[in-house]
C-alpha cells in the first residue's frame, strides 16, 4: 500500500499545506521538526513575508546542501481540477495535487534520504545542509538569494549542492541540469514624429524605422554556445504602437524582448552589439534593461559524477546533463558553490491543471538522493 512509504507519506503532508506563493503555510516548521532531532541545527531566515530556512547537520567539511521550495504556484481554476488540488489523491499510480511534482515529493525524498542516511551513519564525515524558500515561484527577491548572501558574510563554505527541481523528461533520472541559461529583458523606446497619415513627409513612423532593426537583431548569431549551452537566443515577446486611430502616424513603438543567454556571452556583450546594431540604422531610441537572472554552469565533476552513479545504480539509467529550460534558484547558489546540479522527478506536468507525480517513482528518487550522499561523503 501507498501508505507504506514515508516518503510518500510526507509528501502528501507537504501538498496539504496550501503554500501559495510567497506563503510557506508551515511547510517549514514541519520539516524543522523532522530535521532537529537528527541533529540539525535550524534557522529561520524571514525576509519581507517570505520564509526560509537553513539548516545544518556536522561542522566539517565537505558540506553538502539540498535546495528547493516549498512555495507553489496558484491552482488555476479549480473546477478544472479532477481532484481538490490541496488534498492528495492517487489515480492511476499517480499523485495529484498542486506541489506534487514541483517540488514537494523532491523536498520529501531529501528529507527521508537525510534521515536514512544518518541512521546508517550516524558519525558520517563532512557535513549536510538544507536551504529552503518559499520565494522561488515569486519574484525570488527574498528568498535564496538572501540566504546565500547570509551565509557568504558568515563565510561558510557550500561544497555541494543538489536542487530538487523536477528535471526529468521521459523517465526518472534521465536528464540533470548543470547549469541554467541567464535571462535578460529590454524595452526599448523608438521615437518618432506623430503625424497625419495623409501627410508621411511631415511625420516620422518609427514602425517602419525599426522593422530593419528588428530584423537584423532576429537574424543576429550571438554566439555558438558551449559544450553544454545551444546558443545565445533573442526573442520579441511583445510591441506596442499607435494610438489605435486608423489615420495616425505613432509618434513612437515601444518593443520588449528578451535574451536568454549561456556563459559564451556577457550581459555587457550583449547590451553593447544591440545599441550598435540600432545605432547603426539611425534610430533615436531609448533602451532599458532588467538582468532577472545570470547563466550558471557545472561542469561535468565530483558532484554530477556522484549524481549519475547514484541514478545509474538505482533505475540502470543514464543520465544526460542539460542547460535547457527556464531560470531556478541555482542561480543564486551558484554564486556561493562551486557544484550546483538540480535533479527530480518528470517535470511534464509542473505548473498545469492535475499536477501529478508517479508513485511508483518517489521512493527510487529518495534512494537516488541517499545515494549521492553515500558517494559524496563516504
Amino acid at each position: 500500500m501507498h501508505t507504506m512509504s514515508k516518503t510518500l507519506a510526507l509528501a502528501e503532508e507537504l501538498i496539504t499545506l496550501s503554500s501559495v506563493t510567497p506563503d510557506d503555510n508551515g511547510c517549514q516548521a514541519r520539516l524543522t521538526a523532522l530535521l532537529t532531532p537528527l541533529g540539525f541545527a535550524c534557522e529561520a531566515i524571514v525576509s519581507g513575508n517570505v520564509t526560509n530556512l537553513w539548516a545544518r547537520r556536522g561542522t566539517a567539511q565537505p558540506l553538502m546542501v539540498f535546495a528547493g521550495h516549498t512555495d507553489v504556484v496558484p491552482t488555476g481554476p479549480l473546477e478544472q481540477w479532477h481532484s481538490d488540488p490541496f488534498i492528495p489523491s492517487i489515480r492511476d499510480g499517480q499523485l495529484y495535487g498542486r506541489g506534487a511534482a514541483d517540488m514537494k515529493t523532491s523536498i520529501a525524498a531529501m528529507v527521508v534520504a537525510v534521515e536514512e542516511f544518518v541512521a546508517r551513519h550516524p558519525d558520517h564525515p563532512g557535513s549536510i545542509g538544507f536551504l529552503i524558500t518559499s520565494d522561488e515561484e515569486g519574484p525570488a527577491t527574498d528568498g535564496t538569494v538572501v540566504v546565500c548572501n547570509l551565509l557568504k558574510a558568515r563565510g561558510v563554505q557550500l561544497d555541494y549542492c543538489l536542487v530538487g527541481e523536477p528535471t526529468s523528461t521521459d523517465q526518472l533520472g534521465d536528464t540533470i541540469k548543470n547549469g541554467r541559461r541567464g535571462s535578460m529583458s529590454g524595452k526599448l523606446r523608438v521615437k518618432g514624429i506623430q503625424g497625419h497619415i495623409a501627410y508621411p513627409q511631415l511625420a516620422r513612423n518609427p514602425i517602419h524605422q525599426v522593422a530593419p532593426a528588428l530584423a537584423a537583431l532576429a537574424q543576429e548569431r550571438w554566439d555558438e554556445g558551449n559544450e553544454y549551452y545551444l546558443p545565445t537566443a533573442w526573442q520579441v515577446s511583445n510591441i506596442h504602437g499607435g494610438t489605435g486611430a486608423s489615420n495616425v502616424i505613432p509618434g513612437e513603438v515601444v518593443i520588449d524582448f528578451n535574451f536568454r543567454f549561456s556563459t559564451a556571452s556577457t550581459v555587457e556583450g550583449l547590451q553593447q552589439r544591440v545599441r550598435n546594431l540600432l545605432d547603426a540604422h539611425g534610430l533615436e531610441y531609448d533602451l532599458k534593461w532588467t538582468v532577472s537572472g545570470m547563466p550558471f554552469l557545472t561542469p561535468r565533476g565530483t558532484l554530477s559524477d556522484a549524481l549519475t552513479a547514484a541514478i545509474r545504480a538505482e533505475t540502470d539509467v543514464a543520465a544526460e546533463l542539460s542547460t535547457t529550460g527556464g531560470t531556478s534558484d541555482g542561480r543564486f547558489i551558484a554564486q556561493i558553490c562551486p557544484q550546483v546540479v538540480e535533479f527530480g522527478p518528470l517535470n511534464g506536468s509542473i505548473h498545469k491543471i492535475d499536477e501529478h507525480v508517479e508513485v511508483a517513482s518517489i521512493d527510487p528518487l529518495k534512494n537516488i538522493y541517499r545515494r549521492t550522499l553515500e558517494n559524496l561523503l563516504l
